[in-house]
């Protein structure tokens, strides 16, 4: 971990398209270290492993579930997850498995693959390590993506909080 008295932690969300997904857990990751006093202390982004929607708003769906929960999402644009991402973050957050197995495939060396971890794996009572997909569904999967995402990021903030705190 490289947060320290001058440099924030650093993670990453990365799912397939960085619309759906990766975007509401940055989202909602950056709202738990501000309301936690340590929004300042992290820096969260976001990364799709394909290109298909780089520079594009996240989905309307998204933005909507968000918005219900009293997110604001309005300012992403998709981007593709690119070798730096690794250098600049201190945690690498795959939303499921076949983006694991991605960014493992694109991992350097041991350093780049240590900082990869499923969202799910936070939670010592996940059902499943995957988040599923919600983009061919309707927005009750959203909704349902959403608050999946919201407990994996508490259970992930939650780790991380005490280094964070120590390192500030």
């Amino acid at each position: 971990m490289t947060a320290s008295a001058d440099a924030p932690f650093r993670v990453v969300f990365v799912c397939s398209g960085n619309i759906c997904r990766s975007p509401m857990a940055d989202v909602v990751f950056r709202r738990i270290a501000q309301t936690s006093g340590l929004g300042s202390r992290v820096a969260s982004s976001s990364a799709g492993t394909g290109d298909w929607h780089v520079g594009e708003r996240a989905d309307h769906r998204t933005l909507a579930a968000l918005d219900r929960l009293g997110y604001d999402g309005a300012a992403h644009r998709a981007r593709q997850f690119q070798y730096v991402d690794f250098e600049r973050n201190d945690l690498v957050v795959a939303l499921d498995r076949s983006h694991e197995r991605v960014l493992r495939g694109w991992a350097r060396d041991d350093d780049d693959a240590d900082k990869i971890a499923l969202l799910q794996s936070f939670l010592p009572d996940a059902e499943t390590l995957d988040v599923p997909d919600p983009y061919y569904a309707g927005p009750p999967m959203f909704d349902e993506v959403l608050g999946m995402i919201e407990r994996a990021s508490l259970a992930l903030f939650r780790q991380l909080e005490p280094a964070i705190r120590s390192a500030g």
